[in-house]
């Protein structure tokens, strides 16, 4: 009987020499790549300068989707789609800080979910500027003190942010320019175990979001508002028995443990935020436009309204009513919908809706987004 042929293996001086030519190789295609990427940045920024001398806006999200769309069509492999749009974020956050450095308000502190959309969208070649509350984001980027500002607009579980809702119809001059939707994991974080915990803090939204897990996993456990989950990360690590529910990036930066993983009651949990500032967006073929309008109060007044995307053939993606606030017992109603502005069918139910709302103000169009881990 024949014997089985032994697969053929590396002696360790042959495994060695085998590991120094690849890296070898490494090495060489590293410098090759970084000359490749400093010559992308000497375009963007003759880029930069043609658009100051026609003032033009740097932050381009159609472009970037396109740029995205380019790469990630071509690739073949082994990289998957998330490290290679991680990579070309910073590629083009770096090549924009050429042409300016972007500043972007966020709802702080460091880490909150609100602070990681803004860098799934900007990368980290931008000047952050973190404040204490919603309103004051619409605020500063309403001031001109920061060109763009990122803030929650809806949850998956949970539905519209009120208080961005509320600023929209305070502020309706600001426009969407972009959005970011990113999968929310909520975590349970502590420096002590779970038998000693007393208190558990996080905003709102989160507490909401995991309910039903910390009813039956913490039953004695206090539940604590708090402005953001990075805000409670700060507070579980001051406290003796505190925990809270944050991400595991707040984790790290605070120094917690994480004691429990995806602990959201629904497991496609998601956040769509927006990214509001004064310009607008030009069109990729693949976008959507929010409105705000309100309708006169007499029935059957929604229904026509409503009527008007389904004429046009304009698809819904988002519907939400909030308290209009003018004293009587009236909704403004807040509306994503496929399709860009500046599409003549879209056009078209602008116009016919202006003759039907006592209200309706556009708050952008902007290219649709995937959703980031």
């Amino acid at each position: 009987m024949a014997r089985k042929s032994e697969p053929d293996t590396l002696s360790p001086a042959k495994a060695q020499a085998a590991l120094k030519s690849l890296r070898t190789n490494i090495d060489k295609l590293d410098l090759q790549i970084l000359k490749l990427v400093n010559e992308r940045a000497s375009l963007a920024g003759e880029i930069g300068r043609i658009k100051t001398d026609h003032g033009t806006e740097v932050f381009s999200p159609a472009r970037e989707e396109e740029v995205y769309k380019n790469v990630l069509d071509a690739s073949k492999g082994p990289l998957d789609e998330i490290t290679i749009r991680a990579i070309y974020r910073e590629i083009m956050s770096g090549s924009r800080a050429l042409q300016k450095l972007l500043k972007v308000a966020y709802l702080g502190p460091q880490y909150s979910y609100s602070h990681l959309a803004a860098i799934e969208r900007f990368g980290h070649k931008v000047e952050y500027m973190m404040v204490g509350s919603i309103s004051s984001v619409f605020e500063e980027v309403n001031r001109g003190h920061v060109d763009f500002g990122v803030v929650p607009l809806e949850n998956s579980t949970d539905g519209g942010v009120s208080d961005t809702l509320d600023m929209f119809m305070r502020l309706p001059q600001l426009k969407i320019s972009a959005e970011v939707r990113l999968k929310i994991h909520h975590n349970l974080l502590a420096n002590c175990d779970q038998e000693h915990i007393r208190r558990v803090y996080s905003k709102p939204q989160a507490l909401s979001q995991c309910r039903n897990w910390l009813s039956k996993n913490l039953p004695h456990a206090d539940l604590k508002d708090v402005s953001s989950t990075a805000v409670a990360a700060q507070l579980a690590k001051q406290e003796p028995g505190a925990a809270a529910v944050a991400s595991r990036q707040a984790a790290v930066a605070y120094g917690l443990r994480i004691l429990f993983d995806n602990i959201e009651d629904f497991a496609h949990n998601e956040t769509r935020f927006a990214v509001i500032g004064h310009q607008a967006t030009s069109r990729t073929g693949s976008d959507k436009t929010a409105l705000m309008f309100r309708v006169p109060h007499n029935p059957g007044s929604l229904v026509e309204a409503l009527d008007v995307f389904k004429s046009n053939k304009l698809n819904l993606t988002w519907i939400e009513s909030f308290p209009a606030k003018t004293g009587s017992q009236e909704y403004m109603f807040f509306v994503d919908f496929e399709g860009h502005i500046d599409d003549p069918k879209v056009k078209r139910a602008l116009g016919v809706l202006e003759g039907q709302c006592e209200q309706l103000a556009v708050l952008g169009s902007f290219p649709l987004a995937t959703v980031s881990e």
